[in-house]
Protein backbone atom coordinates (compact mmCIF):
# COMPACT_ATOMS: atom_id res chain seq x y z
CA UNK A 1 0.00 0.00 0.00
CA UNK A 2 1.39 3.35 -0.95
CA UNK A 3 0.30 6.83 0.01
CA UNK A 4 0.62 10.31 -1.48
CA UNK A 5 3.98 11.59 -0.18
CA UNK A 6 3.67 15.03 -1.81
CA UNK A 7 0.29 15.61 -0.18
CA UNK A 8 1.63 14.29 3.12
CA UNK A 9 4.46 16.86 3.17
CA UNK A 10 1.88 19.64 2.68
CA UNK A 11 -0.11 18.42 5.70
CA UNK A 12 2.82 18.32 8.10
CA UNK A 13 3.08 20.97 10.81
CA UNK A 14 6.50 21.95 12.08
CA UNK A 15 7.46 23.70 15.27
CA UNK A 16 11.02 24.79 16.12
CA UNK A 17 11.99 24.57 19.79
CA UNK A 18 15.18 25.24 21.70
CA UNK A 19 17.13 22.04 21.96
CA UNK A 20 18.06 20.66 25.37
CA UNK A 21 21.52 19.72 26.55
CA UNK A 22 24.89 21.38 26.43
CA UNK A 23 25.94 23.80 23.74
CA UNK A 24 27.03 26.98 25.44
CA UNK A 25 25.72 30.43 24.52
CA UNK A 26 24.56 29.34 21.06
CA UNK A 27 21.93 26.95 22.43
CA UNK A 28 20.13 29.77 24.27
CA UNK A 29 19.34 31.74 21.13
CA UNK A 30 18.78 29.11 18.40
CA UNK A 31 15.74 26.85 18.04
CA UNK A 32 17.27 23.80 16.36
CA UNK A 33 14.98 21.08 17.74
CA UNK A 34 12.12 20.26 15.36
CA UNK A 35 8.72 18.93 16.37
CA UNK A 36 6.70 17.47 13.51
CA UNK A 37 2.99 16.72 13.88
CA UNK A 38 0.50 14.97 11.61
CA UNK A 39 -3.20 14.53 12.20
CA UNK A 40 -3.97 11.10 10.77
CA UNK A 41 -7.78 11.43 10.88
CA UNK A 42 -7.91 14.62 8.80
CA UNK A 43 -5.11 13.62 6.43
CA UNK A 44 -6.01 13.28 2.75
CA UNK A 45 -2.81 11.34 1.94
CA UNK A 46 -4.31 8.06 3.12
CA UNK A 47 -7.46 6.16 2.18
CA UNK A 48 -9.85 4.95 4.89
CA UNK A 49 -8.30 1.47 5.16
CA UNK A 50 -4.83 2.98 5.59
CA UNK A 51 -6.10 5.42 8.22
CA UNK A 52 -7.69 2.60 10.21
CA UNK A 53 -4.49 0.55 10.00
CA UNK A 54 -2.33 3.50 11.08
CA UNK A 55 -4.64 4.33 13.98
CA UNK A 56 -4.56 0.74 15.23
CA UNK A 57 -0.83 0.14 14.68
CA UNK A 58 0.38 3.50 16.03
CA UNK A 59 -2.11 3.87 18.91
CA UNK A 60 0.70 3.96 21.50
CA UNK A 61 2.43 6.83 19.65
CA UNK A 62 -0.66 8.98 19.06
CA UNK A 63 -2.15 11.71 21.22
CA UNK A 64 -5.82 11.68 22.28
CA UNK A 65 -6.67 13.69 19.15
CA UNK A 66 -4.92 11.03 16.97
CA UNK A 67 -1.98 13.28 16.17
CA UNK A 68 1.41 11.68 15.55
CA UNK A 69 4.24 13.78 16.98
CA UNK A 70 7.90 13.22 16.14
CA UNK A 71 10.76 15.21 17.65
CA UNK A 72 14.29 15.46 16.30
CA UNK A 73 17.26 17.21 17.91
CA UNK A 74 20.13 15.11 16.58
CA UNK A 75 22.00 17.85 14.75
CA UNK A 76 22.63 21.54 15.41
CA UNK A 77 20.93 22.45 12.13
CA UNK A 78 17.19 23.00 12.11
CA UNK A 79 16.98 22.06 8.41
CA UNK A 80 18.75 18.73 8.92
CA UNK A 81 16.56 17.96 11.91
CA UNK A 82 13.51 18.72 9.78
CA UNK A 83 14.68 16.31 7.07
CA UNK A 84 15.47 13.62 9.64
CA UNK A 85 12.02 14.01 11.22
CA UNK A 86 10.35 13.63 7.81
CA UNK A 87 12.41 10.50 7.05
CA UNK A 88 11.48 9.05 10.43
CA UNK A 89 7.80 9.79 9.85
CA UNK A 90 7.83 8.13 6.41
CA UNK A 91 9.60 5.04 7.76
CA UNK A 92 7.15 4.76 10.69
CA UNK A 93 4.17 5.05 8.32
CA UNK A 94 5.64 2.54 5.83
CA UNK A 95 6.29 0.07 8.65
CA UNK A 96 2.75 0.45 9.99
CA UNK A 97 1.16 -0.03 6.56
CA UNK A 98 2.93 -3.34 5.86
CA UNK A 99 0.46 -6.21 5.98
CA UNK A 100 2.24 -9.43 6.99
CA UNK A 101 1.70 -12.55 4.90
CA UNK A 102 -0.67 -15.14 6.32
CA UNK A 103 1.09 -18.30 7.44
CA UNK A 104 -0.01 -21.38 5.57
CA UNK A 105 0.01 -24.35 7.94
CA UNK A 106 1.84 -27.27 6.36
CA UNK A 107 1.61 -30.97 7.10
CA UNK A 108 4.57 -32.58 8.88
CA UNK A 109 6.40 -34.85 6.39
CA UNK A 110 6.05 -38.59 6.97
CA UNK A 111 9.86 -39.01 6.99
CA UNK A 112 10.19 -36.47 9.83
CA UNK A 113 7.59 -38.33 11.90
CA UNK A 114 9.39 -41.66 11.33
CA UNK A 115 12.76 -40.11 12.26
CA UNK A 116 11.36 -38.65 15.48
CA UNK A 117 9.77 -41.95 16.52
CA UNK A 118 12.97 -43.87 15.68
CA UNK A 119 15.09 -41.50 17.82
CA UNK A 120 12.52 -41.80 20.60
CA UNK A 121 12.70 -45.59 20.50
CA UNK A 122 16.53 -45.58 20.48
CA UNK A 123 16.61 -43.25 23.49
CA UNK A 124 14.16 -45.52 25.32
CA UNK A 125 16.31 -48.61 24.59
CA UNK A 126 19.43 -46.76 25.78
CA UNK A 127 17.78 -45.95 29.10
CA UNK A 128 16.44 -49.48 29.49
CA UNK A 129 19.97 -50.90 29.05
CA UNK A 130 21.21 -48.78 31.97
CA UNK A 131 18.86 -50.46 34.45
CA UNK A 132 20.06 -53.15 36.80
CA UNK A 133 19.03 -56.61 35.67
CA UNK A 134 16.20 -58.26 37.62
CA UNK A 135 17.23 -61.14 39.85
CA UNK A 136 14.45 -63.65 40.49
Amino acid sequence: MSFDRVQLKKELKFKAIRSSGSGGQHVNKVASKVELSLNIETSTSFNMAQKERLLSKLKTRLTKENILIIQCEETRSQHKNKELAIKRLVSIINEALIIPKQRKPTKIPRAAIKKRLKNKRLQSERKLSRKKPKTD
